[in-house]
């Protein structure tokens, strides 16, 4: 068992200590290294220990969670956020596939999340890579701007990928198949409701409950053999009736945007 150093990193006494009680009796791979009060605690830490696990809150006075990113990218520590802050944060944590535990914290929940970080901390020793999740979710907390790149699972690691080269997702049970542009297909283990939150509002609509099209990709659609959209890689995907009223306002905004750029 791989024996995780970790800090705690929280403004609030009670957070801090009953995470650290939590760990205690339900993590025993995870030694506790330091706790911090904020963020120039937190790196006082890390400048003096060896740390490879942070649990981060994000809202703290005196220093946002997230100036610690850097830091952490520089120590090699995997992060599990801590937090029920900012939605716009936590959009773009789960664009990048980043581990994060809504107050209060669940044991089940924190298990789960400590195994995950266990096994990434594992791939990515063995591959001497850093880890560019990080990097993708420091660039998007620094634009806030819509999610341009998402991190997905995929093998024994992750695939980044642009936004832009999804064609269109479709669901299969509990998961969803991504199709791209350069015909690769990747399954993950999330449902279609989870990419619409990601995904960019303006420019990918949900057709039916089996579907979520890049309307950059649309070439055409009509109601010859019941409604359906033309993609520009050759497939064809039934537009549903429920459906049908959200696909064309989507439609009128994006042409509408398209047209003023």
């Amino acid at each position: 068992m791989t024996t995780l150093k970790a800090v705690i990193v929280d403004d609030e006494e009670f957070a801090r200590s009953s995470l650290f009680f939590l760990l205690q009796q339900n993590c025993p791979e995870v030694e506790i290294t330091g706790i911090a009060r904020s963020v120039a605690e937190a790196k006082d830490i890390l400048a003096h220990h060896t740390v490879n696990l942070i649990f981060l809150d994000i809202a703290m006075p005196g220093g946002n969670g997230f100036e610690l990113v850097p830091d952490a990218q520089k120590h090699n520590a995997a992060v599990i956020f801590t937090t029920a802050y900012d939605q716009y944060a936590l959009k773009a944590i789960k664009a990048n596939a980043l581990d994060y535990l809504l107050k209060p914290i669940d044991i089940d929940e924190l298990k789960i999340a400590v195994e995950k970080v266990s096994e990434h901390i594992k791939l990515y020793q063995n591959q001497n890579g850093k880890d560019e999740r990080m990097t993708n979710l420091a660039s998007s907390l620094g634009s806030r701007s819509e999610i341009r790149k998402l991190t997905l699972p995929y093998g024994q690691g992750f695939k980044m990928i642009d936004v832009d080269d999804i064609i269109y997702i479709e669901a299969d049970s509990n998961y969803s198949v991504v199709h791209l542009s350069n015909a690769d297909k990747i399954t993950v283990s999330k449902v279609l409701r989870e990419f619409e939150e990601l995904l960019p509002t303006e420019q990918f609509v949900r057709i039916h409950k089996s579907s979520i099209i890049n309307l950059n990709h649309l070439k055409e659609y009509n109601s010859k053999n019941g409604l359906q959209v033309f993609l520009k890689n050759g497939e064809s995907i039934n537009i549903s009736r429920r459906r049908a009223s959200d696909f064309f306002e989507k439609i009128k905004s994006f042409t509408k945007i398209g047209s003023d750029h």
